[in-house]
């Protein structure tokens, strides 16, 4: 099944004064004060404009800087990259690849054995999607990712 998860006029105007400077003025929210930056709950994160699924929890990690941060996006074509030179410093935005939202930036100082890459995203650029609700929403294709084969003891022994 094929999606669209290019922006719309519909998205962008559902967004809130924070979810819109974030991801449409390429803002950046404070540390430790949004929504998801200690969320441990298995799912999804995709993007508050689009849909268009991001991250999981099982590639999140606490980085100890306040926002949630990734060792790498669910699908390889979900986030695009690009150099910014704003702050008078050089570093790697991250984008959307469908709505073309800012989410945050990636750097090279996370975990080594998951490729030392640390997505750093905002809060404000991301819907959490609980794995009970993966079905429900739409994102059942990802719901394999938060099942566990549990042994049948239902079986009676012998």
């Amino acid at each position: 099944m094929s999606h669209d998860y290019r922006k719309t006029t519909e998205g962008v105007s559902a967004l809130t004064n924070a979810q819109y400077e974030v991801t449409q003025q390429d803002g950046t929210e404070p540390p430790f004060r949004n929504a998801y930056w200690n969320n441990h709950d298995d799912g999804i994160y995709v993007d508050v404009v689009s849909g268009q699924p991001l991250f999981s929890s099982t590639d999140k990690y606490d980085s100890g800087t306040g926002w949630p941060s990734f060792t790498r996006p669910i699908e390889a074509d979900a986030v695009a990259t690009r150099t910014d030179r704003t702050l008078w410093m050089t570093r790697t935005e991250a984008r959307s690849t469908g709505a073309d939202s800012h989410l945050g930036h990636v750097f090279d100082d996370g975990p080594a054995a998951e490729g030392g890459l640390r997505y750093c995203m905002n809060s404000a650029a991301l819907r959490f999607i609980p794995a009970d609700r993966l079905e429900e929403e739409g994102y059942g294709r990802y719901s394999g990712l938060f099942t566990t084969t549990e042994p049948d003891i239902s079986e009676e022994q012998s």
